[in-house]
């Protein structure tokens, strides 16, 4: 170790300490529940993309547990067995996520609704970006496919592997090659898309590919295509939020995990097992309901006004 000191000012702390304090205001100004619940799960998520970090059983030392990644299958048991609104603000944590703006531990916002619309979860999240930015911002709402339209002159839905494959060799110097379609359109919106977004409002960016669609719910947008009714938000170049209109199919959910399964395996990566509570839990009847993740540690980034992760949090990986 090399400095048993905080990385975190303590007016840094302080102002933490203070938006914390407002967003429990926010919320139960609206008669939304917080709720605690166990950061060791049986199983994790089973996203490609996210790795969890496995501990063995306190009680059995031949079952591995896992810190969650987030709290949402915990929460979608409580909201399916009637809990109404509830959020939380938790620690949260994913194997190998370090930099600027990560830490492999983490706090996370986040909150379900079965009381509200896709809408009004949108201009929820917006509030709270307003709240911790103190400014009231201009929002802004975008289509992922009018994006990668205008940044790139490129329809991310009807565009060809091979096109998507060209677009980014043309604006990023690559190493690999893939076969996989929402490798490249992830690469795309990572690296091209996100960095073009106004740094000085609000964005809103819906209606991802049905294949990025992760736990939200699928339909047909106007052209008649099929997207996710997700949603992102953005300010200052970082990504803040996460939404669904939450997939109450349990029957589509196994279908999603087989899916991230196969993917998985295709590229050596661990197996995790199902949540067979939450899929007890959906098919006893998840209510129609809207939900969200926010980082509070990229809130308070705003909050402060940093420019790293290490200025707002006490104790970074590093520092242990």
């Amino acid at each position: 170790m090399s400095d048993w000191r905080p990385t975190a000012s303590f007016d840094a702390l302080g102002r933490r300490a203070a938006l914390l304090m407002a967003v429990r205001q926010f919320f139960a100004q609206r008669g939304v529940m917080e709720v605690e619940t166990p950061l060791l799960a049986s199983a994790p998520v089973t996203d490609p993309h996210i790795e969890a970090i496995a501990a063995r059983h306190p009680a059995d030392n031949d079952t591995w547990l896992y810190l969650q990644t987030s709290p949402e299958f915990a929460m979608k048991r409580l909201v399916a067995a009637g809990s109404g609104p509830i959020y939380q603000i938790c620690k949260a944590f994913r194997r190998g996520e370090r930099g600027r703006r990560h830490n492999p531990e983490f706090t996370m916002l986040e909150w379900y609704r079965p009381d509200q619309s896709f809408d009004g979860l949108i201009d929820d999240v917006c509030a709270i970006v307003q709240l911790a930015a103190g400014a009231d911002l201009a929002v802004i709402r975008r289509s992922y496919r009018d994006l990668f339209v205008e940044e790139l002159e490129l329809d991310p839905f009807a565009a060809s592997l091979s096109e998507l494959r060209n677009c980014a060799q043309h604006h990023l110097e690559l190493s690999f090659d893939s076969e996989d379609r929402d490798t490249w359109l992830q690469l795309l919106m990572s690296a091209v898309v996100e960095p073009s977004l106004p740094a000085d409002q609000i964005t809103v960016v819906e209606d991802f590919p049905a294949s990025q669609a992760a736990l939200a719910r699928v339909e047909d947008d106007a052209s008649g295509h099929a997207v996710a009714k997700r949603f992102e938000v953005y300010y200052r170049g970082m990504e803040l939020a996460n939404g669904y209109d939450e997939l109450r199919d349990a029957g589509e959910l196994v279908r999603r995990i087989r899916a991230d399964h196969s993917q998985r395996q295709q590229a050596g990566l661990s197996m995790p097992p199902i949540d067979r509570a939450l899929l007890q839990a959906m098919q006893a009847g998840l209510p129609a309901c809207v939900g969200v993740a926010m980082g509070f540690d990229r809130l308070a980034m705003l909050h402060c006004d940093a420019t790293t992760i290490d200025e707002v949090i006490a104790f970074p990986l590093e520092r242990v």
